[in-house]
């Protein structure tokens, strides 16, 4: 965050601006609250999905999914992303819970640029990782700030976090996010995402079963 983004969420912290109720297609079965925002940091139209129940919990089952179009729309075989989103969906709809859907295709790369990424992981054999760092990217530029200014302005300090990944809880424990328990996500491994997915483990330490 530069320091003019700084200087605005200062004097306009972010606050939630809509309150769409929408019934969705799961296998319970449930009309859910999507909900949009005004003054989050990076200007992207990220969502929160509250399921029913979430705010009756002291500390809701949160996951925080970073947008994935191949995975999550078109069901690509090369990731676990949308086997992961529809676990927590059809767990949230049980139980209650809060998903927060980021905007950062590609970790943070865009979608374009994703897929220059697919490319290279099958002409040149790269995992994730490298063919992110063949096209002058870091492994991860994903900010989870924009998560905790979410959090903040639907009132929530503690929450348990669905994730497999250590730098989510950590990065909201930095902003001041009370992380009570971590929860994993199933291991969705097939013969495609194998080496997806064993990068992810060797690489940023995922809780890969």
């Amino acid at each position: 965050m530069n320091t003019q983004q700084a200087i605005v969420r200062k004097i306009e912290p972010s606050r939630v601006t809509m309150r769409a109720r929408v019934p969705v297609r799961l296998e319970s079965g449930v009309t859910v609250d999507f909900v949009s925002f005004h003054g989050l940091a990076d200007g992207k139209e990220h969502l929160a999905i509250i399921f029913p129940g979430a705010k009756d919990i002291p500390a809701p089952l949160v996951r925080i999914h970073s947008e994935c179009l191949t995975g999550d729309v078109f069901h690509s075989a090369r990731c676990d992303c949308g086997k992961q989103l529809e676990e927590a969906m059809n767990g949230m709809s049980q139980s209650g819970g809060i998903l927060l859907y980021l905007r950062q295709e590609g970790r943070g790369i865009g979608l374009y640029n994703k897929l220059d990424a697919y490319m290279l992981q099958i002409e040149q054999g790269l995992d994730t990782f490298e063919s992110n760092q063949q096209l002058h990217f870091p492994d991860d530029l994903r900010d989870y700030s924009v998560a905790v200014h979410m959090l903040e302005a639907l009132d929530v300090a503690t929450i348990r976090l669905l994730t497999n990944n250590p730098d989510k809880a950590e990065q909201l424990r930095t902003h001041g996010i009370t992380v009570s328990e971590i929860l994993p996500t199933q291991t969705y491994m097939t013969a495609e995402n194998k080496d997806y997915l064993e990068a992810k483990k060797n690489k940023t330490k995922h809780t890969l079963d």
